[in-house]
This record gives C-alpha cells, structure tokens and sequence, in this order.
C-alpha cells in the first residue's frame, strides 16, 4: 500500500469516463431497470418537444441486433455551433453532462428529462450510438462509440420539397456495462402507453423487429388522463360514470388530475406523475390531493346532513376508499428526491394542487349532488367498516393467550434484532414449516407457517381480515399496522419477506392469496421492493457416487441429463412439496443465500397490476372468464400438477 498520497493521486475523471465508471450513479442501476432507463431518457427528449408543443408523433423501434431507435417529428436537436464548446450542439448535448435546452428556461418550460444528464448517459453506457436529424431542408448524421465521436458531422441536402424535421437517435447498450442486454416488450410498452395517456392526443408508435412477424402498437388517447382511469376502472363498478376532470393552472404549475369512484374496491389507487415521470414515493403533489379530498368531502357529508356537528371528521383513508385518481403536474423547476425521481419536493405545489382541486371538486359535487351523496355515503360505509375493524382487532389481541407477547406463537423468530439484517420465510403447511425450523440459520431467518388457504382479502370487508387466524399472525409477526394507514418502513421487523411455497397449482394459488394481501394491505411493501418468492427445485438428479444436481425447471433438468455421459445410471426425485425435503436440502437449495435463488417482486405497471388483481381476485366472474380464455393457449397444460 503506497504512503504517497499528493495531487497526482487525485483522479479527475473527464466527460463521459465518470459514467461509465460509476453508471449505477445516474441511471440507478445495470440491471433490467437501469437498461430501460436508457430507453426512457431518450423518449423523454421526444416528450419534451411535445410538451413545448413542437412534436406529436413518436415511434420506438426495437431491433433483431439489440439496439432500439427513438424518432420523433419535433424541431431537431440544434447542429450549429456551441459558442462554450466550439462543437456542434449536437455532439454537446451528446458528450457533455448538464448541456441541454432546459436549463436556460429558453429552450423548454417544463421538462421531465433525468437531472439534464440524460441522452449523454444513454450515448456513455452504448456501444454505439447513431443519431439523425432533420433540420433546415437538411438531414445531418453523427456517430458515437461508447461516449466518443466517430468522425465529423455529415450533412446531406433533404429531398427537394421536403421540410421534413425531427431527431432519431439509435443505440446498442454495451455489453461492457449491462450483464443483460434483452429489452422486455411489455414493461415498454406499459411506460409508452402511460406518455400517451398523459400527454393527450400525442401518438406513440412502438415497433418490434425481433419477432416473426414484427409487432406493432399505437398509442395515441385523445381523452387523456381521464382514458387512464377508465382503463383502470373497466372491470369495476362505478360509483358515478362520468370521471370527475380537473385542469388549471397556477404560478406557471400546471394541474391536471382524474377522480373516479368505485362501490366495489375497499382501497384506493392514487397515481402521481411531475414531468411525465411517475413518483412512486408520492410527494407534495398527492399529499395536496389528499388534503384536499379529505377537507372537500367532508365538508359535502355535513352539508348533506350525513354527519352532525357532533361527530368526528371521516378519516382521509375513509374518503378515498374505492378511489382511482391520477394526479399529473407539469413544474419549471421540479425538484425530485432521489437520483431516479420517485417522489416530488417542490413545497408550493401542495397548496397549487390543493386549491385547483378543491374548487373544481366543490363545483363538480354542488351542480351533482347524487354523486356527491354516493360518495359520502362509501366514506361513512368505509369508516363505519373502519370502527367494526378496530374493534375486531382489539378483540383478537385481548382473546390472545400470548398476554406477554404479541408475536404469534408459531413464529420461529431470528436472534437478530436489525431488520436490515433480517428475513423472513412464509412457509405453506407446517410439515414444511417444521424443515424450514431446522433446516435455517437461526441468527437472521425467522419462520412462520400458514396453515391452508389464507383468506381472499380483495373481496373481504376490513373487519373479517382481522379475524382471520392466519392474517393476524402475519400483520403482527411482519409489524404492519392497520390497513389505510401510511406506510413506516421503521416498524416493519424484516426487510427480506420471503413466500416459499410448494411448486405445484395450490402453491401458486396460495402465493397469489399472499401477493393479493400485501397489494391491497400494504402495497408499499412491494412498491420498495420488500417482498420475495423463493424457489425451490422441482428435481434433484443423483448419478455416480456423490453427484448430484438440483433443477428448477423441466428445460433444466433435460439440459443435464443431456450432458451426463451414455449409459450413466441416475435417479430422479420429483418434489411434490417443500414438506418432502429434508431440513439440510431445503437450506442447500432454497435458504442458503450463497447458493438459493430468490425472485423479487416489483411493481412497474401500477395501472395493469390494480387491473390484473381485480379481475383475478375480485367478485365479477366474467372478466375471468375472459381473461383465461384470452390467454389459456399460452398454457402448457401438461406440465399442470392437477
């Protein structure tokens, strides 16, 4: 170790190089996520120019060799020279952190782009990078190598006539950085078909070439917002058909917002966008809504003579009961917690969305007040369900014969005390649950087993959840708190909670029981990444004297049997349940950290996950139906364990 420590030990890391060195910096990660962010960005640009009014049509463009193309009909990134670079606009805005034409409050009013850092990034973190632009009855083309410019600015006159304008910017990520380099067709297609929703009337072209034949989409909803939550609600039943829509505009704020009620659904779905950006942490955008939600109705419930003077005010979480909204803010100068932008800072904009809603909801429930009283009345239903809860609850901690402790007796808990440290294992069965005692490392990994089934709590009212034995012992054992309340990561026990259940059809519907309950209890659990789904092997192969190989799936165990050599005697053990394993296989395979394999769940597509719950889980039996007529082609349905 050098004792050397001067100036010449200090690295200044030039342009581009402080990327690639540290991508996970700018872009969150070079996982899957980090990837599609690359494409967002660029997207984003596009965006920007609709924003400004210059742009109405986008087309995405994924192709066989792994690269994905962005087009769009806007004004053209400027090619004329940088009088702070001595290069052209283009080559800056593509090689220089922080260049762009949204910070001098000229080129944009309002933009969503990554902290300014954005299509630099993507052209650092590509193997190569190809962009076009059509400009000025020109068409200009420039190449870049994982962040260097590949020889000068070429410029071709464009066809006589045309005034063809717009920027294509095409890039193959480098292999250098991202492990995984398959761009996932749904999860664009999910964030494309949001731009679209919230930027009305723009069209959004997504393409596909890898396939055979290739795949093409269009988005484009003239309705907007309101459209999304009519998307969202299409399987519920409305309390009022008509979406409640607000628009206004405030210190240069923009406010946009969409309000439907359903009889139907006992929680609410609240999604917020700053800039085109979703903010999955919230921010002071949906805390103004949901002030404003809570003072607008129940001054509506006394007006209505639903409440007395005497009694107490409806929770905010009464109020927004069987409530889908979509709250969209376009802010100048946006400032966003957190590198990747999931929660909005800006304090003036609580009260902007406060007020532009509260005036527009009053207005709306004063010329409609049937709509009015059917809301008020799914609040008073909501809190009297609410009180019926409360007290159930209290009944269960009283009956409880643990008086000295609250965890649930059957929890095997962990020595360690730090949350961060510790896990968690849901366990089907007590057979299985007993293999998972003995087989852990009793320092970090806690065990619960579940006893059968547990209840469906999409279609369960809020009192008959905390009766329920087994839901009880998970609220009190995971340190959950009450279902509606904010979420508080500092009273949550374990930070890995793990579902590990058997690899058959009642494993995979119980698994569902358990993703519908933390989804509708507590969603903050998966939107932070909180939850995991273990998997354990279908197969173990022994051959020889002491060769063996555990497989996760049928293509895996095919895959080694082919590479045993001719005439290999071997045995094959099915495992029908986690129970038939003993206790040092389970830990080997499915609770060892070095060795096990863990799924984490996530949710990216707010709006098709609400969807998706509610058709799987909830009371209306047609949805279903169509939705597994819909897809069960795609079935194997030899591989059913039924």
């Amino acid at each position: 170790m050098t004792e050397n420590y001067g100036a010449e030990q200090i690295q200044v890391l030039e342009g581009l190089e402080a990327v690639r060195r540290r991508p996970g910096m700018y872009i969150g990660s070079t996982g899957p996520k980090g990837l599609h962010h690359l494409v967002y960005e660029v997207v984003d640009n596009s965006v920007d120019e609709a924003l400004a009014g210059y742009c109405d049509e986008i087309e995405v463009t994924l192709y066989p060799d792994g690269s994905v193309s962005v087009l769009d009909n806007g004004r053209g990134i400027p090619v004329d020279i940088h009088p702070k670079t001595g290069q052209s606009a283009l080559v800056t805005v593509m090689t220089v952190l922080h260049a762009g034409g949204k910070f001098g409050g000229g080129g944009y009013k309002v933009s969503g782009g990554l902290h300014g850092v954005g299509v630099s990034v993507v052209n650092a973190l590509s193997e190569w990078l190809e962009a076009r632009v059509w400009r000025d009855g020109k068409v200009y083309f420039q190449r870049f190598e994982r962040g260097a410019v590949v020889g000068s600015l070429k410029a071709e006159p464009q066809p006589v006539g045309s005034q063809r304008r717009g920027t294509e910017v095409r890039f193959k990520p480098d292999e250098l950085i991202f492990p995984e380099r398959e761009f996932d067709y749904a999860l664009l297609a999910a964030r494309l078909r949001e731009l679209a929703y919230l930027n009305a009337g723009l069209k959004i072209i997504f393409s596909d070439l890898r396939r055979d034949p290739p795949h093409r989409e269009t988005y484009q909803f003239a309705g907007g917002i309101k459209e999304y939550v009519a998307f969202i609600n299409h399987e519920k039943t409305p309390i009022h058909p008509d979406i409640i829509y607000v628009r206004g505009e405030r210190d240069g704020v923009e406010v946009e917002a969409a309000l439907q009620w359903c009889a139907d659904v006992y929680t609410d779905t609240l999604i917020g966008f700053a800039n085109n950006i979703r903010t999955t942490e919230g921010g002071t955008h949906l805390e103004g809504l949901k002030t404003c939600l809570t003072l607008t109705i129940n001054s509506q419930a006394r007006k209505l003579n639903k409440l007395k003077d005497s009694d107490s005010n409806l929770a905010g979480e009464n109020v927004r009961e069987g409530l889908t909204a979509i709250v969209s803010v376009k802010v100048p100068n946006p400032e966003f917690e957190g590198q990747t932008k999931t929660k909005l800072g800006n304090t003036e904009v609580r009260g902007i969305v406060q007020t532009i809603v509260s005036e527009a909801l009053t207005e709306y429930l004063e010329f409609n007040p049937n709509v009015a009283r059917g809301i008020v009345d799914k609040a008073i239903q909501s809190f009297n369900a609410a009180e019926a809860a409360r007290r159930a609850r209290e009944l269960v901690r009283r009956k409880s014969a643990l008086e000295s402790s609250t965890l649930p007796g059957k929890l095997a808990d962990c020595s360690c005390r730090d949350p961060a440290e510790s896990e968690v294992y849901l366990v089907e069965g007590d057979s299985a649950g007993g293999s998972a005692k003995q087989g852990r490392d009793r320092q970090f990994q806690a065990v619960l087993p579940l006893r059968g089934k547990i209840l469906n709590i999409e279609k369960a009212d809020p009192a008959k959840i905390y009766k329920n034995a087994e839901i009880q012992a998970m609220i009190t054992a995971l340190g959950l708190g009450v279902k509606g309340e904010e979420f508080d990561p500092s009273q949550l026990r374990y930070h890995r909670i793990i579902l590990m259940t058997d690899a058959d059809v009642d494993g995979s519907h119980i698994r569902t029981l358990l993703l519908t309950f933390f989804y509708r209890y507590q969603k903050a659990l998966l939107e932070q990444g909180y939850v995991y789904i273990a998997c354990p092997p279908l197969y173990k192969i022994e051959w020889g004297r002491n060769n063996v190989r555990y497989c996760y799936n049928e293509a895996e165990k095919e895959q080694v049997l082919r590479s045993l050599p001719a005439n290999t005697k071997y045995t094959i053990q099915r495992f029908k349940g986690l129970g038939e394993m003993m206790p040092e296989q389970l830990w080997e395979t499915t609770m060892n950290p070095a060795t096990r394999v863990l799924k984490q769940i996530t949710i990216e597509d707010a709006a098709e996950a609400d969807r998706i719950f509610t058709i799987l889980m909830g009371d209306a039996v047609g949805p279903r139906r169509e939705f597994i007529e819909a897809h069960s082609a795609q079935l194997d349905l030899a591989a059913l364990d039924i």
